[in-house]
């Protein structure tokens, strides 16, 4: 149990670095961690991770009680021949190491321009009524907190990091999976909040996914090689 668990974390730990350094979400965390106080940017980003994280390990460990055990195992062999296959060729292939951060950093500046203009036509007296009328979910948490955890939460919704953490979690220690995810992220947002749009510029994304890329292949030749 004890060799489930720390495999489990070591592999989870490492696939979540290599998945996330370059990723649309951290660009975004560097970027809104420029604009708002970096504590509130870094709780909301990782909330949404941890609870996405959580979330999929918990659908990976129920999927051998859906399917034989011996499936699950032959379905995360091909899922993570195919992700580290299709990453490798996005690193090969990929464009410019800069087209993903503009893409994330145009994006916040609309949604920004777009605030600061609302913010601008309304007096006073909305301002009142619109605290009175605010939901609770608002009134309990800042909305700087809420846009960083929603960007966050649906920006990883069905990505490759996610899909693996459910493959990765109906193939070993769920517990393992989800403690070396949890690190991995906070590890990979913490340095994207305190770094920067300085720190994300000098990322080359090529070399990320080529790395990632090859670290999916071997966890594919690890699970292929390993007994069912």
């Amino acid at each position: 149990m004890g060799v489930s668990l720390l495999e489990g974390f070591t592999k989870s730990l490492a696939m979540t670095i290599f998945s996330e350094i370059g990723d649309k979400t951290f660009f975004a965390a560097a970027i809104l961690a420029m604009r708002h106080p970096r504590g509130i940017v870094l709780s909301g980003c990782l909330s949404a991770l941890i609870v996405m994280t959580i979330l999929s390990a918990t659908l990976g460990w129920a999927a051998p009680n859906l399917i034989s055990r011996k499936w699950a195992h032959h379905v995360t062999t091909v899922l993570f021949f195919g992700f580290g296959f299709w990453t490798l060729y996005e690193g090969i292939k990929g464009d410019s190491d800069e087209d993903e951060l503009k893409e994330v950093e145009e994006k916040l500046n609309a949604d920004f321009k777009t605030e600061k203009n609302r913010s601008k036509s309304n007096n006073k007296d909305d301002d009142d009524l619109k605290k009175q009328q605010r939901s609770l979910l608002v009134q309990l948490f800042s909305p700087i907190f809420l846009k960083a955890f929603s960007i966050t939460f649906f920006g990883e919704w069905g990505d490759k990091s996610q899909i693996a953490t459910i493959a990765m979690a109906s193939d070993e220690d769920p517990f393992g999976v989800v403690l070396g995810g949890i690190l991995g992220q906070a590890l990979c947002t913490t340095a994207a909040v305190l770094g920067g749009k300085s720190l994300a510029s000098q990322i080359s994304e090529k070399m990320v996914a080529l790395s990632s890329g090859v670290l999916f292949v071997v966890f594919g030749l690890m699970s292929f090689l390993s007994e069912s």
